[in-house]
């Protein structure tokens, strides 16, 4: 099993899977586990046998036939790759929506977040909503863009949720499209 991350919900991932797996190797960015990890999770990680570090890791592809069977992974200092046996991966890389690059016109919260749905609509924001009608689901203060998974307010920050919520997505873009074909163009003036 692989863990990427190297905070403090990668290395109690990596602890808990230690228990059920032959082997669970951490996947680590950075130089350290120490910078981003409570010294008492490093500690333990570096107590327990079945718990291997790689540092300067990134993981490049992933393969299988109908389940993952392993990983490419780079290491970030010599350029060299590899490609490992693996059962199992989880990402445990943070929450920072990094959406600093959207236009100000795409509602966020004091986190960065996007406002999708009923959350555009929330008193406070300071983003106008330029339709009649409410926003679908998960469009965004942007008639016609929507987001989905992580970056999402109020999202449930898992895999499973965001592959749903991209399924869900497209039939909501063909609702929106139903509903401007039919429709004269709402004026927007952000």
């Amino acid at each position: 099993m692989f863990v990427v991350g190297a905070a403090n919900s990668a290395g109690q991932a990596a602890l808990h899977l230690a228990k059920y797996a032959r082997r669970v190797t951490m996947l680590v960015r950075g130089p350290s586990l120490a910078a981003k990890m409570s010294a008492y999770l490093v500690n333990e990680i570096e107590a327990t046998d079945l718990i291997d570090v790689r540092l300067h890791t990134d993981v490049v592809d992933g393969a299988g036939d109908r389940r993952l069977q392993s990983l490419t992974v780079r290491n970030s200092v010599t350029g060299r790759t590899e490609v490992m046996e693996a059962a199992a991966l989880f990402v445990l890389i943070g929450a920072t929506p990094h959406t600093g690059w959207l236009p100000d016109g795409v509602g966020r919260d004091e986190r960065g977040f996007i406002l999708t749905g009923r959350d555009v609509l929330t008193e406070g924001t300071r983003h106008r909503w330029p339709l009649e009608r409410p926003p679908l689901s998960l469009e965004t203060s942007l008639p016609g863009v929507f987001a989905v998974g992580d970056v999402r307010h109020r999202s449930t920050k898992r895999v499973a949720s965001a592959v749903g919520e991209g399924a869900v997505a497209i039939q909501l873009v063909h609702d929106y499209f139903d509903s401007t074909s039919s429709a004269p163009a709402a004026p927007y003036d952000r």
